[in-house]
């Protein structure tokens, strides 16, 4: 039996898994990582994708039985060869996430993770990440707008294309230059019918803004860990 863990700024997603089949999964709030060690015995393998700090990966230590094995990018894997210029400081999230997304689509694309920071990869039709953005969130932009302006205040805005409340142009604004962002490094790809590979917990609020070709993925650094996984253990 094998644990996944994706441990982000905001949430620890996990899966369980069985040779090749996931058997449940589940969400905490990273504040509740000592849950885990609680939750899991017995498990043979775990594998983590952690950028939640060294207090998060102290929790998932604590897990009995299972040897943890924290991913960090390399210079290859899974077929995915990466092109920063320093292949070892790619965030562990975003490489396993262009692994799943190489794997579901073998092809020129854009791999979008949307959730505390959002990120925009991109991947070239030989499997290479040649650079990506990194850019706050949806919900992080309107934060930290209304932590930093006295005038502003926290309330739930509606996205609308010209708002005429605060609310709303807080959010619609975010909404924008999330998309705008995308659209900019898609236009990159110098091929309007390239896919973009969405998920994270803003993917929803996003997609129905975005005009290229969508591949809307729920889990996609769980579903990296488990394909880095099967090659490690093949």
């Amino acid at each position: 039996m094998k644990l996944l863990i994706d441990a982000g700024n905001t949430r620890i997603k996990w899966a369980l898994a069985d040779a090749n089949d996931w058997v449940r999964s589940g969400v905490l709030p990273v504040e509740q990582a000592g849950e885990l060690a609680q939750q899991f015995v017995g498990i043979q393998q775990i594998w983590v994708s952690n950028v939640a700090g060294e207090e998060v990966a102290r929790q998932i230590r604590n897990i009995r039985d299972g040897q943890p094995h924290f991913v960090v990018a390399r210079e290859q894997q899974c077929g995915v060869r990466n092109g920063y210029s320093n292949a070892g400081q790619l965030g562990c999230d975003r490489w396993v996430a262009l692994i799943a997304a190489w794997h579901l689509l073998h092809e020129k694309c854009l791999v979008v993770n949307c959730g505390t920071a959002t990120t925009i990869d991109t991947l070239s039709g030989q499997g290479e990440f040649r650079g990506g953005l990194i850019l706050p969130g949806v919900e992080l932009m309107q934060r930290s707008l209304v932590a930093a302006t006295d005038q502003l205040k926290s309330t739930q805005g509606k996205y609308v294309p010209l708002p005429r409340n605060t609310a709303d142009a807080l959010y619609s604004g975010a909404i924008q230059a999330s998309c705008g962002a995308i659209e900019r490094q898609h236009a990159l790809l110098g091929d309007d019918s390239a896919p973009v590979v969405l998920s994270g917990g803003a993917a929803g609020a996003l997609r129905e803004h975005l005009g290229m070709p969508l591949h809307v993925v729920d889990n996609l650094v769980l579903q990296g860990l488990m394909l880095i996984a099967q090659e490690t253990n093949a």
